[in-house]
């Protein structure tokens, strides 16, 4: 098959992870005998700094005209300065926007390697598999009018909802949840927030459609706790944007590190793929990060743009099979017998892992 991928590497530690990530789908291409093709181009504090914008034309010319969008990472503090619509964030909600996709679909897998990484006792995180599905282009994130009033110190956000905006993105957890464990449970603030209650009224009213899955409502404080204590209660999470923001990264808690968590943002004319993790300028360059969120979110693009299941499945393997040998990063090397492991190397070593399974062997970096 054909695939067109646009790469946006972006700021920071975004360069690193996506190259492991790209060698990986090269990988799978290379042994299925499929044509995928990578167009890299700019966006955030790259694109601010060669092109003057966070997003310009040309990147948003070749993500349209692509199958998939594979991102880094958006942020680079030497632009703090900027007005938030000129600063590199910007170009992230902007391509969100321009592609369309409104479900962002946000994996959270406690690997039983990793269960001393975590904070949380191995009881409560053993087994724990959520897919929270967050609405990606309402609420505050996108709601108008905001503005900041430096000289009256005023400064103001909007939420705003439609129900077909809700229906969507519910029909899409509905959808996933029935493929899983038949279970949604809808995040919301209702007893304060109309938007609240006009989402929990949608989310009731799409539920009658699928009476094989089950409904629960969270109020989201409420949810931010049982998050933590009781993860396993958990199939499909369905959230608003902010919350689902929010949530999901706590979620990082269950994993051991955001650097574990990938996501896929589908619905629209193209397909977005980006780890959870930031741009963490801090670490760039050090071969610190972790690039396993990027290789997962790989995953993701053999398996909603490139309709490869079983090549995907091979890829989460790989990790998995990465992790149980003892392999670390150092932002989830906290058990005392794991082998420190710098991100190219963690990439090499998912790559091997995956020839295996694919029954070849390559080169992590041929291009």
């Amino acid at each position: 098959m054909q695939l067109r991928v646009t790469v946006l590497p972006g700021d920071g530690i975004g360069p690193e992870v996506t190259r492991e990530a790209v060698s990986i789908l090269r990988a799978v291409a290379d042994h299925g005998g499929h044509e995928f093709t990578f167009t890299e181009l700019l966006i955030g504090g790259v694109a601010i700094s060669e092109t003057g914008g966070p997003l310009p034309q040309t990147t948003i010319d070749g993500g349209l005209a692509s199958d998939a969008v594979l991102l880094g990472a958006v942020g680079d503090n030497r632009f703090n300065h900027l007005s938030p619509e000129k600063r590199p964030e910007a170009g992230l909600l902007q391509i969100r926007q321009l592609l369309g996709g409104f479900a962002n679909l946000r994996p959270s897998v406690a690997y039983a390697a990793l269960a001393a990484s975590s904070p949380l006792r191995a009881d409560v995180t053993e087994g724990v598999d959520i897919l929270f599905v967050r609405e990606l282009l309402g609420g505050l994130y996108f709601g108008i009018p905001r503005a900041w009033n430096k000289e009256t110190g005023e400064a103001f956000n909007t939420m705003r909802y439609t129900r077909e905006e809700v229906q969507r993105v519910a029909r899409v957890a509905f959808e996933v949840a029935g493929k899983r464990r038949g279970k949604v449970t809808s995040v919301d603030k209702a007893n304060v927030l109309e938007t609240s209650q006009l989402w929990r009224a949608t989310v009731t009213e799409v539920a009658a459609e699928y009476p094989g899955v089950t409904l629960e409502h969270q109020f989201v404080d409420s949810m931010a706790m049982h998050l933590m204590n009781t993860p396993r209660n958990f199939d499909v999470v369905l959230t608003e944007n902010l919350f689902g923001d929010i949530l999901s990264d706590e979620a990082g808690v269950i994993t051991g590190s955001l650097g574990m968590l990938p996501s896929a943002t589908i619905g629209g004319a193209v397909n977005l793929y980006e780890p959870v993790h930031g741009s963490a300028p801090d670490i760039a360059g050090s071969g610190k990060a972790n690039p396993l969120g990027a290789i997962l979110t790989a995953a993701m693009v053999l398996r909603y743009s490139a309709g490869l299941e079983q090549e995907a499945v091979a890829v989460e393997s790989a990790v998995r099979r990465v992790l149980q040998d003892g392999h670390r990063t150092a932002d989830i090397s906290r058990d005392q017998t794991a082998v420190l492991t710098s991100t190219e190397a963690m990439g090499r070593l998912v790559h091997e892992a995956l020839s295996q399974d694919l029954g070849r062997k390559g080169s992590m970096h041929a291009v």
